[in-house]
């Protein structure tokens, strides 16, 4: 069952730019998601927090970090970040879109790879840390989930969620970052990170690449880090013999639990990496090791479009070359059936009657040839008359054709089709679907892309909303954002222009910004201080609405009339736009301070302390005075707080 029908962010809008299209993956912070930037119409990957950890703080400051960190390495190698945002709950990075699978897809599938493949993934990690290493940073949470193998085989580094910054990096506290299997001693013990624990992870990536197996298991994560901590990294020839000694080498260096012994940082690694390289021999780079899954069907053959061509297994059971076959024999037998072979083709002795105890050799021998050949007839009627779709996806339909005869396979019909995503020219998909079971020399129909289409974008002004949203759908075509603003031509509710301009030509799906009329402006009239009757019929004659607010408020004015309006006066608004009035219920009553007797500045500072305006009235008689003989309202009296007292001198 597709799970993204049920995610509710698919097929919506992110930040009225990012069309979300299908979720990739779920983690523990955040799910990543195939999106389509409408603005610059191309195809990214958007990684949104799950909207529980929006709210902490600290989360959110780790994917801000990711973005800046990321932002300033422009390295081939690390997946690049586009921009960073919010959308209401969501906080999300836009990304570099890899389509292909991780290292865990390929070490799941595969389990060991030969030293030639591992080397081949490792490099370029190693440049991707370097150079994130020497710009200042540490990844600090290298694992085989991180690392993406592209469909055209570039290798690049992803999630520096958890980056910081060399100079910054103390100690953390709370919970240990990172994957257990992969921390460092230095990490679990101090909570410490320079480069020298990436070193140490990529040693524990490169241990499991060679032998298919972790370095240190354990029941509980708790048993894990122990042996981080208290037993070393053994070297991979101690789970395969005959491993090199370089290789060996590369591995317990990398992996010293004293980071004093490590190389200091991923590019000092990189270069141990390439010496270490030079010094092995085709035979020991392509050596297939023990826990390779490669047995019973060829994986490269599956899979050459998810990894690099340098990931390209031999089969455990080659074909047997030293046999002499006469012209007839259409397929190349395996060693499985070598012995089959030589049993079919021995020569019968016309000599003298064999022995009875030679006789009852020769009838074992007989049942083993019946047995084996009713087992090769079993294997051709269930297996051997049939064969797989091979891995054509993203591939120019010259190549798909040339993969499919290799195959033993027929090109059937070839369909076209639009498609904002696979490149033009490449296969969509294919009929019968890749990896099916098919009788050999039947046919694969393929559909081929056409590239994104594209469609003009129309005329829309003077259409009602409503209307120009249809128009744009029988296009081809979505509404995207959609801003109002007033204009003195074209009647409310309908557009005034897009973004981009009628007839330009965008691909089929992309979004169109549209912009509605809110109608000639009307200027919002004074009320305050009238009552709600009054108030209210100035509104409407000016074609606006009115809400009266369930609160009241304390002001200058008398009970019952408006003492706020919101829009203030003089303020734009479309006709038919609602004006909010709250009402008065009346000024707050303050007790007067009685100030006779006080000095006129002690008087005045009292009194404006209550709330009140101080007025002085000196008279003929009180020019040269400054006592207080009366005042206008007597003390302990109240009064609406802003009014005037009076205060006599003489």
């Amino acid at each position: 069952m597709d799970t993204t029908l049920q995610d509710p962010l698919v097929g919506q809008m992110l930040d009225g730019r990012y069309r979300v299209d299908a979720r990739i993956a779920v983690g523990g912070m955040a799910t990543v998601y195939r999106a389509l930037d409408t603005r610059l119409d191309r195809v990214l990957a958007l990684k949104v927090m799950h909207p529980s950890l929006a709210a902490d703080g600290s989360f959110v400051e780790r994917f801000i970090r990711e973005a800046k960190s990321v932002a300033r390495l422009a390295h081939p190698n690390v997946v690049q970040v586009f921009d960073q945002g919010t959308d209401g709950s969501y906080v999300y990075l836009a990304m570099e879109y890899i389509a292909g699978c991780t290292l865990r897809d390929v070490l799941r599938e595969r389990g060991a790879l030969q030293p030639r493949a591992a080397l081949d993934i490792l490099e370029p990690v190693l440049a991707a840390l370097g150079a994130a290493h020497r710009a200042g940073f540490v990844h600090r949470d290298m694992k085989p989930e991180n690392v993406l193998i592209g469909d055209d085989g570039r290798v690049k580094v992803a999630d520096f969620g958890l980056v910081r910054a060399v100079d910054t990096v103390t100690h953390t506290t709370g919970a240990v970052l990172g994957t257990v299997s992969y921390l460092a001693p230095e990490q679990i013990e101090h909570g410490t990170a320079d480069p020298r624990v990436d070193v140490y992870a990529c040693g524990v990536v490169l241990y499991e690449m060679l032998t298919g197996d972790k370095p240190h298991s354990g029941d509980s994560p708790a048993q894990v880090l122990y042996q981080h901590l208290h037993a070393d990294v053994p070297p991979p020839s101690a789970a395969v013999p005959g491993m090199p000694y370089e290789l060996d080498e590369l591995v317990t260096t990398a992996t010293a639990r004293n980071p004093e012994v490590r190389p200091h940082d991923a590019a000092a690694l990189l270069g141990q990496v390439l010496g270490a390289r030079a010094g092995l021999t085709d035979e020991q780079l392509d050596a297939v090791p023990p826990g390779a899954l490669a047995a019973g069907h060829d994986i490269a053959e599956d899979r050459t479009s998810v990894i690099p061509r340098s990931l390209t297994v031999p089969r455990l059971l080659p074909v047997n070359e030293d046999e002499h076959e006469d012209d007839n024999s259409g397929l190349g037998r395996t060693s499985r059936f070598e012995h089959t072979s030589r049993f079919e083709s021995a020569p019968v002795a016309p000599s003298r009657r064999a022995p009875r105890h030679q006789r009852g050799v020769l009838a074992v021998v007989a049942a083993i040839v019946l047995v084996l050949g009713l087992g090769a007839g079993v294997w051709y009627i269930n297996s051997g008359q049939f064969t797989r779709v091979p891995a054509i996806l993203t591939k120019t339909q010259a190549e798909a054709e040339d993969r499919l005869a290799k195959a033993g396979l027929d090109v059937g019909e070839v369909k076209h089709e639009y498609s904002d995503t696979v490149k033009r020219g490449t296969v969509i998909r294919t009929d019968p679907e890749i990896g099916a079971r098919i009788r050999d020399n039947d046919s694969v129909t393929l559909t081929i892309s056409d590239g994104p289409e594209t469609v003009k974008v129309p005329d829309l002004k003077g259409f009602a909303l409503f209307k120009a949203k249809e128009v744009l759908k029988d296009n081809g075509l979505a509404a995207g954002m959609v801003t109002r603003e007033f204009d003195e031509d074209v009647p409310k509710g309908f557009v005034i222009r897009t973004d981009p301009d009628s007839g330009t030509k965008r691909r089929a799906g992309s979004a169109v910004a549209l912009t509605v009329s809110k109608g000639s402006p009307v200027e919002v009239p004074e009320v305050t201080g009238s009552s709600v009757e009054d108030a209210t019929a100035e509104l409407r004659e000016s074609g606006l609405r009115v809400k009266i607010s369930p609160e009241t408020v304390t002001s200058e004015f008398d009970r019952g009339e408006v003492a706020e309006q919101s829009p203030g006066a003089g303020r734009e608004a479309a006709e038919g736009d609602t004006v909010t009035l709250t009402v008065s219920k009346g000024p707050e009553m303050v007790e007067v301070p009685d100030v006779v007797g006080d000095s006129v500045e002690d008087a005045t500072q009292e009194l404006e302390a209550a709330g009140f305006v101080v007025d002085v009235d000196r008279g003929l008689l009180g020019l040269f005075g400054d006592e207080v003989k009366s005042q206008s309202v007597e003390g302990g009296e109240t009064a609406p707080k802003g009014s005037s007292i009076t205060i006599e001198v003489r």
